[in-house]
């Protein structure tokens, strides 16, 4: 199996117009990533606030998750047709108004109906923005460009929690302010995504089925398995980190609730630089093993009350997420077919954004029949096995292609 990087289609390279479009892209998919994990170190608060349970705080995930997937199978497909601008300009636009939502919140309704948005928003930028990044790399180098878009997507789902924790705790309207700034650092998003280079040719669009080419279904498969692991272990860190930072430690600092999240998504980033233009499947190998190790500590640290377990198991779990999701990404991205290559990125992306959501969902339903301590160590224990034995599938897969 060939690991050289693949140059875009020439019409692409010529209407790339540089680097500074090309790391225009690469900000707007991390804010618009960063967007959607402001409200995390704020829902024990929101909780406080409006007065409603656990239960409900799982079924705003599901809305975001539910909004999210068929987003991502109609915009994927529908930019391949009608060209980039034309579907990620309304996404930031639908982002800004999450936030806006968030910002006016007062009540529950207000926060179903900005996640809502953000599961829109996200959903319909995702696949797009990352097929944009590979047709604008300046090199067309989309090893390259799958770096930077992993490590955009890690970083952003990390500033986020730490941004709000930070202004929370220590700036006024700790419920107000991180959205604004989020919406002010969305206006140039959204003249760079105004600006994107128009398609040569548009071709007519109809809704239809999701597929996969033929000659990348393997890898999709193998690859799509590993990613949803890799993204059910961070949606349940997401969830359960800053909850447990306050439990273990005896503090209510956002700050520090918020810094325990981005630490492991900083491991993730760490992790993705370390391994750049190591072979695919390896990288993904080596992420499964460190994401079981890291899920085992997880259910330790819980059971007997350890931080120091705690932050050992969410870094290594950040390390062994990043893994995952670099190899991933970078084998589906380097196979995808030009005519189709939104459309196949929108694909994987569901495969992990219901990795992100699905899980949680599950922990929080059983949570409410078993007790959260005992759902999380079900649920670690039954990722990590998962875990071990993709392992396991993709290194017979390696011997065989080696």
């Amino acid at each position: 199996m060939t690991t050289e990087p693949l140059a875009a289609p020439a019409c692409a390279k010529a209407a790339a117009g540089g680097p500074a479009r090309f790391w225009a892209t690469a900000y707007t998919l991390f804010l618009l990533l960063t967007g959607t994990n402001l409200p995390t170190p704020l829902y024990r608060g929101y909780e406080r606030l409006f007065g409603f349970s656990p239960l409900v705080l799982t079924l705003i995930f599901a809305v975001y998750v539910a909004s999210l997937i068929p987003s991502l199978l109609i915009a994927g497909p529908l930019s391949d047709s009608v060209g980039r601008r034309k579907v990620l300009l309304p996404a930031v636009l639908l982002a800004a108004l999450g936030s806006l939502a968030f910002a006016l919140a007062d009540n529950i309704a207000w926060l179903f109906a900005a996640r809502l948005l953000q599961g829109l928003a996200v959903g319909a930028a995702s696949g797009a923005l990352t097929a944009a990044l590979s047709e604008l790399e300046p090199r067309g180098d989309r090893r390259r460009a799958a770096l930077v878009t992993t490590v955009a997507s890690v970083g952003g789902l990390g500033a986020g929690p730490l941004i709000t924790g930070l202004l929370a705790q220590y700036a006024p309207s700790p419920y107000v302010l991180p959205y604004v700034v989020e919406i002010v650092l969305l206006a140039p998003a959204a003249v760079a995504m105004a600006t994107l280079p128009a398609p040569r040719s548009s071709t007519g669009w109809r809704p239809r089925r999701p597929s996969i080419p033929a000659p990348m279904r393997g890898t999709f498969i193998s690859s799509g398995t590993a990613a949803f692991l890799a993204f059910s272990v961070i949606g349940l860190f997401l969830s359960l980190v800053p909850t447990y930072v306050a439990r273990l430690s005896g503090s209510g600092n956002l700050a520090l609730a918020g810094g325990a999240v981005t630490l492991m998504l900083a491991c993730s980033v760490a992790a993705q630089f370390a391994a750049s233009g190591r072979r695919a499947l390896g990288v993904q190998i080596t992420g499964l093993v460190l994401l079981a190790l890291g899920l085992a500590l997880l259910a330790v640290a819980g059971g007997i009350d350890s931080l120091a377990l705690l932050l050992a198991a969410t870094v290594i779990g950040g390390v062994g997420q990043g893994l995952t999701f670099l190899g991933g990404i970078t084998e589906v991205n380097r196979l995808a077919p030009d005519d189709r290559h939104a459309d196949v990125l929108s694909s994987f992306y569901v495969v992990i954004y219901l990795g992100v959501g699905a899980p949680v969902i599950g922990v929080g339903f059983l949570a409410a029949s078993t007790g959260l301590l005992t759902a999380v160590q079900l649920f670690a224990a039954a990722v990590a096995l998962l875990c071990l034995l993709d392992a396991f599938a993709l290194a017979r897969k390696s011997k065989r292609t080696t």
